[in-house]
């Protein structure tokens, strides 16, 4: 897909970390750019900077994608690209465990699970549902392509940690269900890629001590370094105008494999 100022994009999560750098890069293209995300003043504030729509909505709500779909394409027009940032994490415990002290057993809690899949999982697939049969209302461009979706799984779908099981969950279910989406979309010609990123330097990360980001760095074999979103946005850039790259999942890493703990 050749990107230039026809094009639209939505970024879901994009006020900051991984959707924002996507947003940067893609505008600077000429791309239009539709902002979603639930941080009002970042997201409003980035799509002015951009020349953008910003859209305030959780992805867990139908009524509020479908109402942030309709305002991005009333101000911008219907996306041929998007891009699946918006996420969380947190809810470490274990499956089961004991209390040495007393013998006391705990289950995970079940309403966080569910949560952590709400928004990962369900999420992502409400988004790129939606968005794509809006793209099914457009006429192919000259290369034969309609539109591109652009998923954000995690390392942690394939070597997720002891305490992860929500979190992993619900991004293995993303890396699962992009090569069935890429086929049913094919006959479309809409082409989905996912991206697996290891440890990246997002707000989330920055809000550690710097003795937690250096013990996190040096668990990359190299470069031993945290990810910048800069190189999520580049991939996401390949995986968007390469017209051969389809129905994969890619980790962006530094060669990283997480140990159990």
């Amino acid at each position: 897909m050749k990107l230039d100022q026809t094009i639209s994009a939505v970024i879901t999560g994009g006020a900051s970390g991984l959707g924002e750098a996507t947003a940067r890069l893609l505008a600077s293209h000429g791309v239009k750019i539709g902002i979603f995300d639930v941080n009002e003043d970042r997201g409003d504030a980035l799509a002015r900077e951009l020349g953008g729509v910003f859209c305030s909505v959780n992805v867990t709500s139908t009524t509020e994608v479908d109402a942030a779909f309709a305002k991005s394409r009333a101000s911008i027009g219907q996306e041929r690209i998007l891009v699946n940032c918006a996420g969380v994490g947190g809810g470490a415990a274990r499956t089961v465990s004991r209390d040495k002290q007393t013998g006391t057993i705990k289950e995970y809690p079940l309403d966080n699970f569910e949560r952590i899949i709400q928004v990962n999982l369900v999420g992502t697939f409400r988004c790129l549902s939606k968005s794509a049969a809006g793209m099914l209302t457009l006429d192919a461009l000259p290369d034969g392509e309609r539109g591109v979706i652009v998923n954000t799984a995690s390392v942690a779908a394939e070597d997720g940690q002891i305490g992860q099981v929500a979190y992993t969950a619900s991004k293995a279910g993303i890396v699962g269900m992009t090569l069935v989406v890429a086929r049913d979309l094919s006959s479309e010609a809409i082409r989905v890629n996912t991206i697996l990123p290891g440890l990246f330097d997002t707000p989330l990360v920055a809000r550690q001590s710097a003795a937690v980001r250096d013990g996190l760095a040096a668990q990359v074999p190299f470069p031993k370094r945290l990810g910048n979103p800069d190189e999520y946005a580049q991939l996401a850039y390949t995986m968007i105008t390469c017209g051969y790259f389809n129905g994969e999942d890619v980790r962006l890493d530094g060669a990283i494999r997480m140990a159990p703990r």
